[in-house]
């Protein structure tokens, strides 16, 4: 699907790829995926867990995170006969270290995984958009919540509109350019979030939110089971804040090598992609909170905690929702290509697969990629229509996401990788860090699943909220 005729024989890589890759573009890449809507839920999930649990389970899930993604991109190369070959997605990763039946597993996990990123990020798109129309109504009308009741469902279609047109961009090489706006969108929108919180928590003088060391108040603010559940979710939500593992192999596979070795390039992108996000969230989160206590919003710059300046409220929106058109896109790509790719070869003589129309201006149509793409959209839309919840969605993102992908496999990769011998030290610590992260990852679903299914009651179809 690469364009054959713009390939740069003098920068060809190892295997003969052209690639451009770097530790910027990489970086920008890492941002653009981790920095997304789970930031804006991070005030909400720190009043849940209060001012002890929620800075350390946050820095637990970046230590986590960073330390896996290690492990995963050290994978990135084949063992054994094929010894050097890059792989250029996640299940050829597992293929060439684990094979089997947990080829099909990590495939099942990192695509239904992308199809759920693909509708939380639809939810989150239009209830931004939603909120800037929002923003302006309380300028003029006050704050008066009933006379600013906007139906979301329209932006959702303009949103999928969107996603329709981008998602005929052929593959994941062409998006570096959409990759760095939405990163700087996503530093523009957490920036103002900062800037509004610390308004708040100034302006607010001695009459400060109440917070507390274990967050939500039993019997105060929530009843106990609601307590418990929602510290599940606010796990989840942490968790769905640093989910990046799904595209971080075809991110590593835009990287320019040898010299210096992918592998080098990858673990300093990572290290600058989560470091800074970590401090974007721990800024986001801490400060949200103490702007607004145990009663922070699900999503600290929709939820109208903040509304004046209305203006800049409304330009925060703008760029997450310009952020999250670029996000859905690098998370999409790993999905396409491998859709597409299985069905060229699967079905090479197919003309309406493998054909390519110039129309013009350097660039071609697939008939299948055209159908197939805007059909992938389409239901991702309708999905998103169905159950809009923000906080619920993202914290089932973020347990379903955070297990196998960014635990299971790379520990289980680098166990067979290095050969780690059953029962010693090494191999014992890094099963007990699997098994915990499972339990976390469960209840984190549990709480989030519990959340969606208080919530659908409560939907009206194609109604303003």
């Amino acid at each position: 699907m690469r364009d054959q005729e713009s390939r740069n024989f003098v920068g060809e890589d190892d295997d003969g790829e052209n690639r451009t890759g770097t530790v910027m573009t990489a970086t920008s890449h890492i941002i653009t995926a981790v920095i997304g809507s789970g930031v804006l839920s991070l005030a909400w999930a720190m009043a849940q867990l209060g001012w002890v649990a929620g800075p350390a389970v946050l820095v637990a899930f970046s230590f986590i995170t960073y330390y896996m993604a290690t492990l995963l991109i050290d994978c990135n190369r084949s063992p054994g006969p094929q010894s050097g070959k890059r792989n250029p997605t996640y299940m050829h990763v597992v293929r060439a270290h684990l094979g089997g039946a947990k080829v099909q597993l990590c495939g099942l996990a990192q695509y239904a995984s992308i199809v759920g990123t693909a509708i939380g990020y639809t939810i989150t798109a239009s209830i931004s958009m939603v909120a800037v129309e929002r923003a302006t109504c309380f300028h003029k009308e006050g704050h008066d919540h009933t006379k600013c009741k906007i139906n979301n469902y329209p932006y959702m279609i303009g949103f999928g509109i969107v996603q329709l047109v981008l998602s005929q961009i052929p593959n994941f090489h062409k998006l570096s350019w959409l990759s760095i706006v939405a990163a700087i969108m996503s530093f523009a929108y957490s920036t103002i979030g900062l800037g509004l919180s610390l308004a708040r928590i100034i302006s607010s003088g001695k009459h400060q939110p109440k917070s507390t060391l274990t967050g939500v108040e039993v019997g105060v603010d929530v009843t106990g089971a609601d307590k418990v559940w929602q510290t599940f979710q606010a796990i989840g939500n942490i968790a769905f804040s640093y989910a990046f593992s799904l595209v971080l192999v075809e991110i590593q596979n835009t990287i320019k090598s040898p010299p210096p070795p992918e592998n080098k390039v990858m673990k300093k992108a990572s290290l600058y992609g989560v470091s800074v996000t970590t401090l974007f969230y721990a800024l986001c989160g801490l400060l949200g909170y103490a702007a607004f206590g145990n009663k922070a919003p699900g999503n600290f710059l929709t939820g109208f905690g903040f509304y004046e300046p209305y203006w800049l409220v409304a330009f925060a929106n703008i760029c997450i929702a310009v952020h999250l058109i670029g996000a859905y896109q690098v998370y999409c790509q790993p999905l396409f290509g491998f859709i597409e790719n299985y069905s060229s070869n699967r079905w090479s003589e197919s003309k309406f697969i493998s054909q390519e129309y110039n129309i013009g201006g350097g660039f071609n149509i697939n008939m299948f990629r055209l159908v197939w793409r805007t059909v992938f959209v389409v239901l991702a839309t309708l999905i998103a229509m169905i159950i809009p919840f923000f906080n619920d969605v993202l914290g089932l993102l973020g347990a379903t996401v955070f297990y196998p992908l960014t635990v299971y496999f790379p520990i289980e990769m680098h166990i067979a990788q290095r050969k780690i011998p059953k029962f010693s030290a090494k191999w014992m610590w890094l099963k007990i860090l699997s098994f915990s992260c499972l339990v976390v990852s469960l209840v984190a679903a549990a709480g989030s699943i519990q959340g969606i299914a208080k919530n659908v009651t409560k939907v009206k179809p194609f109604h303003a909220t």
